[in-house]
């Protein structure tokens, strides 16, 4: 355990981490990280004035990876994908991210800050306008989100056996609805009972948001990037 002398906010940041990656978001209360470190919850308040504050720190952490270090020579797009994927990967080790999002405001974190500055110059170099910019990197942080809230699969089985019958069940579900109402959905029925390829889900999904970016792109011309609005 650690004691108030070897503290720091950064092993105060990894715990409540490893906390919420056990149990739950929920779980990380200033008074069950000073029993987990093993010192008092007034030794934590040297480091963080409260569990809101706490939370900022967390976010904060969580989002560093987000913006690596780039292939300079890379194009606008391939520089921004990395991003993207950095970011559905981040939240897809810690799901409980896009609730912690909802509980802070994200311009009080640096690493947000930096991922969206950054972004912004990205876009900017494929011909968006800052205001347009800023609009498809909220609509790729809001995808991004989407991809990991409904990730196929059963959260609520408790082995694999269990999924497999819930994957069952949906796929009957499906194939009683009348085919010659809904003929597309019952053959798609059957795809219900095959366990989700969770990396190709999150590939194809990842080229869906890029390939619309990159599409509005194709239409723009530099000369507009520098501007705040629209033309």
């Amino acid at each position: 355990m650690a004691n108030a002398e070897r503290l720091s906010r950064l092993s105060l940041i990894e715990k409540a981490l490893e906390l919420a990656d056990a149990e739950s978001l929920e779980s990380v209360t200033v008074r069950r990280l000073a029993h987990e470190l093993g010192v008092t919850p007034m030794a934590l308040y040297w480091h963080v004035k409260n569990k809101d504050q706490l939370f900022v720190c967390l976010a904060d952490h969580l989002l560093a990876t987000v913006t690596p270090e780039f292939d300079p020579a890379a194009p606008w797009n391939a520089r921004l994908r990395v991003m993207v994927e950095a970011l559905i990967g981040v939240m897809r080790r810690h799901r409980y991210m896009p609730g912690l999002f909802a509980m802070v405001e994200k311009q009080e974190l640096s690493s947000f800050n930096r991922a969206t500055d950054t972004a912004l110059d990205l876009l900017s170099q494929g011909g968006f306008t800052l205001r347009e910019g800023y609009a498809v990197s909220t609509y790729l942080l809001h995808g991004a989100m989407a991809l990991v809230d409904n990730e196929p699969g059963c959260p609520g089985a408790s082995s694999p056996a269990e999924a497999a019958e819930l994957r069952r069940q949906r796929r009957l579900t499906l194939e009683r609805l009348p085919a010659d109402e809904f003929p597309r959905i019952v053959e798609y029925a059957k795809a219900m009972e095959e366990e989700p390829d969770l990396d190709a889900y999150y590939a194809f999904g990842l080229d869906l948001l890029m390939s619309g970016v990159e599409a509005v792109a194709a239409k723009r011309t530099p000369s507009g990037a520098t501007q705040t609005d629209a033309e």
